[in-house]
């Protein structure tokens, strides 16, 4: 039997009471039918408050990279607990975690933490507009960095904006922004590299820095195309632009030393967050010592009171050490079984007459429902995803596999943690096929 939510639709209509929205991220309204409530989780596995288990691909969107509730981390963050919360104030402990991060990631020669990957993604902007005295930070479509004002600009462009390709609007999905924020960014297109060299050079005077996600993972799961960050790292050498490479979700995921040691390129500046502090709110920005002098100087202001949190960075020590432990072959197991989980995966579509196109290097990959009024082609931007994607059909494929208990993101993304097995993606794919010969026999009807 599918599973069924009453004690999570309680739960919710019950948080709506207090709690703006019943919930405390936007996206979370994203999960159907009812945004879902969590008892336990155990390695790959998560629990409801309905008692339903779920082998998890969400990983709490990314950053349980260790599974849940790894007993070394549990350990690490008690222990630190009995000793103090919170100080405001300097530890060891943040030498410790800063030592790992400088020897583990090529381009980090000093370190500064944060909470979030939003309020590092801030001080890198601030950082670049002080290192260069130019006002402009150049992103790609699709690429998020953050909730914050200037996070969002140019992210999800709507194809009504798209009459000018040549110049990508700056539009940014909340009301309420600082109406000036939009013009402080230029918009590029992924894995164009000949249009990004005409954006440069229009406004290559301005420019402080370019930024994105060494593979695009919040939009689709397009990986960067050949050249394309070799392009950027020339163009920022060119001109006196700052290289900023947001790996919250790619760092320690794609190795020890983050998509960029994947890759083969080195930025000025690198944001990290989820993983390194596996489920716990923290962050780093790392950078060359040049690229970090002027918060040194105190030019560019860094503060925060709950920087160097004593608990989480005895999370993050656990956590890089657990990356560190699993030796130079990794990611190649998380590529191989995500790969595997793939090709399953695409075999049940193809079974079932579904359209349904996993994309991505295994270790995090998504999966591309194409629309059937569109003609299938490669993705490999935003444009192409916005174009193809099937929202619909995807989160009604998606409620069914939640139903049969596999849980990926809501948006389409799967992550694979050092804690699944091959077992796992057996049964995953086993009970994949109910839910896929359940999706086929029910659409374009609703489930539920």
């Amino acid at each position: 039997m599918p599973y069924s939510f009453s004690r999570s639709s309680a739960l919710f209509e019950r948080a709506q009471q207090h709690i703006a929205g019943g919930i405390n991220s936007g996206i979370r309204l994203l999960e159907k039918p009812v945004p879902l409530y969590f008892d336990r989780g155990d390695g790959s596995r998560v629990w409801d408050v309905d008692g339903n288990e779920y082998i998890d691909f969400q990983l709490g969107q990314g950053a349980l990279l260790y599974g849940h509730a790894p007993k070394g981390l549990a350990d690490a963050v008690a222990a630190q607990a009995k000793r103090g919360l919170h100080w405001a104030a300097q530890s060891e402990l943040e030498l410790e975690v800063a030592e790992r991060l400088v020897k583990m990631v090529p381009a980090a020669e000093l370190v500064r933490f944060n909470n979030s990957a939003t309020e590092a993604v801030m001080a890198a902007f601030r950082l670049a507009r002080t290192h260069t005295g130019r006002r402009l930070i150049l992103r790609f479509e699709g690429h998020y960095h953050g909730w914050s004002d200037e996070g969002l600009v140019g992210f999800a462009n709507p194809p009504s904006t798209w009459d000018d390709p040549e110049n990508p609007a700056r539009t940014h999905p909340s009301k309420g922004i600082i109406s000036e924020v939009t013009d402080q960014f230029v918009v590029a297109r992924w894995n164009d590299i000949d249009h990004l060299r005409r954006r440069v050079e229009q406004h290559k005077d301005q420019l402080a820095a370019i930024v994105c996600e060494p593979a695009m993972c919040n939009t689709c799961c397009i990986e960067p195309g050949e050249g394309m960050l070799a392009a950027i790292r020339e163009l920022c050498d060119a001109h006196g632009l700052l290289m900023i490479a947001d790996e919250t979700i790619t760092g320690f995921r794609f190795g020890a030393g983050g998509a960029q040691d994947y890759y083969g390129v080195k930025p000025d500046l690198t944001v990290f967050g989820k993983a390194i502090g596996g489920g716990t709110p923290f962050a780093a920005l790392v950078g060359t010592r040049a690229a970090m002098a002027r918060i040194i100087s105190g030019e560019s202001m860094h503060a925060g009171t709950l920087n160097a949190n004593p608990l989480c960075l005895a999370a993050s020590r656990w956590c890089l050490d657990e990356v560190l432990a699993q030796g130079p072959g990794h990611p190649a197991n998380l590529n191989r079984l995500g790969q595997k989980l793939m090709a399953g995966l695409r075999t049940l579509a193809d079974q079932h007459d579904i359209p349904l196109r996993p994309q991505g290097p295994g270790l995090a990959f998504h999966s591309l429902m194409v629309n059937p009024d569109r003609p299938e082609r490669a993705v490999a931007n935003y444009r192409d995803y916005a174009e193809l994607q099937d929202v619909a059909r995807w989160t009604h494929l998606r409620r069914c596999l939640l139903e049969e208990g596999v849980r990926a993101i809501e948006r389409g993304l799967w992550s694979i943690s050092l804690a699944h097995t091959e077992a796992d993606i057996d049964e995953a794919l086993a009970r994949a096929a109910v839910a896929f010969a359940r999706h086929a026999e029910s659409w374009p009807t609703k489930v539920g």
